[in-house]
């Protein structure tokens, strides 16, 4: 009795393990037999990948595929696919929305796309010769039907269609805008601190990926950026407006190339890191990232992940960030504060440098007035050249110009002897300046 369970579980299992691969199969067919010199690879065809490939997984993971040494490659194979494909698709959009964003400067970032689609393309081909290799294999049928390349069809057309959605009503445009270019300058001067703005040799790369940069990080700055974009979308007008004004549409444009770019990236190192590193001691496992790195490159796949990804994250956060501050500025609220000068010891390094810090936290536009002299209050430099001058006409006030939440925060300082006590020691700073202990 129990023998018949047992052949009856496995004849269930062997039709649905058919019914789940078929979709799937027909893919991997489509991308084996047809020529890429057409556009054969279509967002529409990485999303009906996705899709097979994400159901298929599931359901060979909820019957214990990945513990069992039959089944163990196939269901690797599968979220090969589905790992490659969420790239090719990111790949895909980029390219496709690259003209739309107006960005100035993309002509090495264009090549090296073309050079990523083609990689990503290649190991996708091999990937799916070999999961229909294993198909049959493990006694599944591959499909009869084929699919055509009328299925998969570009997503774009000559046709736009009208803006007829005003909404030039939404409140508080302004102070959006601002809130939206001050952290794209924060992601920006975090995102610089790593040093990707330069190539690297492949020992360099495997020094970095994964123990100072993986999976975790990109997603991290992922859905920063995300967010952006999302507030964007949500706050910024959406009117044919906003598409004359050329600095938003670009700011738009920087903001989503960034967004895609992680997108990318974050998939192509959750990809090495679960198939292509460290898989685990087991023969079986080995065996499989084996099989695996002969399909797709790790060298390769970690070249694309700096050389492309994280270099040209690093490169458009950079380049934005002229327009940025330029927006910022424009739609920032001004205003002025009168406070005092530091006690004792004036505006030598440590006033200075806190000062500086909080005009570069907020990211606008600060000036330093001490009569009609004006300083750039991000300047450490510039304030300290104001400080002299304040000593030697012996000035016991002086005025900040410029964003109103930087101010806020200076006034507070200032109220603190600027972080020092009468002999020049540090003391602690409230709790509204947390940023500056950082």
């Amino acid at each position: 009795m129990q023998e018949t369970k047992v052949v009856q579980h496995k004849a269930d299992f062997a039709e649905k393990v058919q019914v789940f691969s078929e979709e799937f199969l027909r893919c991997c067919v489509y991308v084996c037999e047809t020529e890429s010199a057409r556009e054969t690879f279509t967002k529409r065809l990485y999303a009906r990948m996705v899709s097979s490939s994400k159901l298929l997984e599931d359901f060979l993971d909820f019957h214990g595929a990945k513990n069992n040494s039959n089944w163990y490659y196939y269901r690797e194979l599968v979220s090969s696919v589905r790992n490659l494909s969420e790239a090719s698709y990111s790949q895909k959009h980029i390219s496709k929305r690259l003209p739309l964003y107006d960005l100035a400067k993309t002509e090495g970032f264009e090549e090296g796309g073309y050079a990523t689609h083609k990689f990503l393309i290649n190991s996708l081909r091999k990937i799916s010769k070999n999961a229909l290799k294993a198909a049959k294999r493990l006694h599944i049928n591959l499909p009869e039907d084929r699919f055509s390349w009328d299925d998969f069809p570009g997503i774009a057309t000559e046709t736009r269609l009208e803006f007829d959605i005003d909404d030039e009503n939404l409140e508080e445009e302004k102070k959006n805008i601002v809130k939206i270019t001050t952290e794209f300058l924060r992601v920006a001067v975090e995102f610089e601190t790593l040093g990707f703005y330069e190539p690297y040799d492949l020992d360099q790369i495997k020094a970095i990926v994964p123990s100072r940069f993986n999976e975790q990080e990109a997603r991290r700055f992922e859905m920063v950026v995300h967010s952006l974009q999302s507030s964007f979308d949500t706050y910024v007008k959406r009117s044919e407006l906003r598409f004359h004004d050329i600095k938003l549409k670009r700011l738009r444009g920087y903001i989503s190339v960034v967004l895609h770019l992680l997108e990318l990236t974050r998939r192509l190192l959750h990809y090495y890191e679960r198939h292509l590193h460290e898989v685990g001691y087991k023969n079986i496992y080995k065996k499989v990232r084996d099989a695996l790195a002969e399909a797709v490159s790790p060298e390769d796949i970690l070249d694309r992940i700096v050389n492309y990804g994280l270099y040209y994250i690093w490169y458009f956060l950079v380049q934005g960030q002229d327009l940025v501050h330029e927006i910022l500025n424009e739609n920032m609220e001004r205003g002025s504060t009168v406070v005092g000068i530091p006690q004792e010891l004036g505006f030598h390094s440590r006033p200075c440098m806190l000062v500086a810090k909080i005009v570069q936290y907020y990211g606008g536009q600060v000036e330093l007035w001490v009569d009609s002299d004006r300083f750039d209050a991000s300047s450490v430099l510039d304030i300290q050249w104001a400080g002299g001058k304040i000593q030697k006409e012996g000035i016991k006030e002086v005025v900040f110009k410029g964003d109103v939440r930087a101010l806020k925060d200076i006034r507070i300082l200032a109220n603190v002897n600027y972080g020092e006590d009468s002999m020049g020691k540090g003391i602690p700073l409230p709790k509204e300046l947390f940023y500056l202990k950082q």
